[in-house]
């Protein structure tokens, strides 16, 4: 059986989220029971949603104009993406204290009521049943575990809400705190992730 993962990255700068996503990937290079995906949120940038595009996904798609079915497309297209995939691997720079606005745009495309969640009346339940996700968080600082980390609660909800709750996380952190302190982290990070892929 092969383990489809859709690995997403959202660096603007060739930093090293990026280098932690491609050491995941190298590590499983070599394995046939492993289809890996990669969609680079940078290179194929999502717009930020507007009311046209959320407003297409409120008609029946038998009912859309030209334009709503294009614009609700985009989002289809990638919870498809997602929906088709085991594991999701989330490469993730820490920018202002938050996740990259490129990552912002795919999630506000793949968190849809009634599509990856619903409304009950004991709160939101996911519809994405038995995937698991992993989070590579590169930081210049050093934050997991202090009130300043707001990203890893905000993408594990995010997560959650659509039925991931299975969630890894990998930080490699301190890494404009000298060339030193940088090697040492990233070498932590890199064998945190040998030890996530090869449970894969």
């Amino acid at each position: 059986m092969t383990t489809r993962v859709l690995v997403l990255t959202s660096s603007i700068l060739d930093g090293n989220s990026l280098a932690l996503a491609e050491h995941f990937k190298a590590q499983l290079a070599a394995r046939d029971d492993v289809a890996i995906t990669t969609r680079d949120l940078i290179a194929d940038e999502l717009p930020h949603l507007g009311l046209p595009e959320l407003s297409s996904w409120q008609v029946p798609a038998g009912e859309r104009t030209p334009e709503q079915r294009e614009l609700a497309a985009r989002s289809d297209a990638l919870i498809d993406e997602l929906q088709a995939h085991d594991v999701l691997v989330l490469g993730v720079p820490l920018y202002n204290l938050g996740i990259p606005s490129q990552m912002k745009a795919w999630f506000d495309r793949i968190l849809r009521a009634g599509v990856t969640f619903r409304y009950t009346e004991d709160g939101p339940l996911g519809l994405l049943e038995g995937k698991r996700a992993m989070i590579l968080a590169a930081r210049g600082g050093q934050y997991a575990g202090t009130e300043l980390d707001s990203q890893t609660p905000h993408l594990k909800h995010m997560l959650g809400l659509i039925g991931i709750t299975e969630v890894d996380t990998v930080f490699a952190e301190g890494l404009a705190m000298g060339e030193e302190f940088r090697e040492a982290a990233m070498g932590e990070a890199r064998q945190a992730i040998e030890g996530l892929t090869e449970r894969l």
